[in-house]
């Protein structure tokens, strides 16, 4: 939608330059151009922008970019690096598991990993750190110094971190669990799952996969709900919804490129009326959701039995630099 872009670029070129790095670069056009001409290292910041609601992380590994957006706004956009070959940073459905100011890895020479954001017990996180204009971390997404403090002070635990590549489909990434447990339910709890009390409080978020034909419902990183779902269309790669409000203004459900780009699109009216769902369970789940709740919809499975019970055997988990 080209008014969302350009409203995004005219907020940041319109902003004051002490949030601003790589406002020298910046000049006429979309932001979709700022984000490209943004050189390693840079970032753009607008918090302003939208002041209040939950966060939503995008980070794309083909453009090596990340993309803050709150209560369905963007609010932020920085250069990233990602995992080298060999070391790869994972594609997925993340949530947020740990926070530190103040971190250290215990695997690589003592590197320090400021304003760290664990992703994953088996090493993934978000730190600042230096940024060469490629992948060169061991699985971890650097950011900018600054751009990470902003990030950190932000974010809460549970919040969703989606990564993603336009050639790779996300799955959904272990919770706050070290073991992993419990995204995908086994043949005795294939029915309708509510367990509210599991996490009372924190970022909602919902999967929806079609390969397995059900969604997952999260609250601060942890399952609280699972039911069987009809979808009655075909669904093809992986979208990321996040539902925007508040301000006096009626909720409404916005989608989100995944591909590193800035581009939020309204959805149409009666889209969600294509997944057809238990009604107590889309009456509990309706009960939860508010402005800054995410929804990610996947054609790929979530089920990640074998990737779980091979990184059980993992001695490292601290993160990596």
């Amino acid at each position: 939608m080209q008014v969302a872009r350009f409203t995004f670029a005219l907020a940041f070129l319109l902003a004051p330059a002490a949030p601003l790095h790589a406002q020298d670069q910046l000049g006429p056009g979309s932001a979709a151009e700022a984000v490209e001409k943004l050189k390693p290292g840079e970032f753009l910041w607008a918090p302003e922008i939208a002041p209040e609601g939950p966060v939503l992380l995008i980070v794309s590994l083909a453009t090596q970019r990340a993309i803050l957006y709150r209560n369905g706004i963007p609010i932020g956009v920085s250069t990233v690096s990602t995992g080298r070959t060999g070391y790869d940073t994972p594609t997925g459905v993340f949530t947020v598991l740990q926070k530190q100011v103040e971190h250290y890895s215990n695997l690589y020479d003592n590197a320090p990993m400021p304003y760290m954001q664990r992703l994953t017990w088996g090493g993934v996180a978000l730190h600042g750190g230096n940024l060469p204009g490629y992948p060169a971390s061991h699985g971890c997404i650097r950011l900018p110094q600054d751009f990470a403090k902003r990030l950190y002070g932000v974010t809460r635990l549970g919040m969703t971190v989606v990564i993603t590549e336009e050639a790779s489909v996300p799955r959904l990434a272990p919770s706050a669990d070290p073991a992993g447990a419990g995204f995908a339910p086994g043949p005795a709890e294939a029915g309708v799952i509510w367990r509210p009390g599991t996490a009372a409080e924190g970022p909602v978020s919902i999967v929806i996969s079609a390969a397995d034909k059900r969604v997952v419902v999260l609250r601060g990183g942890k399952v609280i709900g699972s039911a069987p779902v009809v979808i009655g269309e075909p669904v093809t790669g992986t979208t990321a919804y996040v539902l925007r409000g508040g301000a006096g203004q009626p909720p409404q459900w916005l989608s989100v490129a995944l591909s590193g780009g800035t581009q939020v699109e309204p959805v149409a009216e009666g889209f969600w009326q294509r997944f057809q769902v238990d009604d107590a369970f889309r009456r509990s789940v309706a009960g939860i959701v508010a402005p800054g709740t995410t929804i990610v919809l996947t054609a790929d499975t979530l089920d990640r039995r074998n990737e779980i019970d091979k990184q059980r055997t993992v001695i490292e988990v601290e993160p990596r630099p």
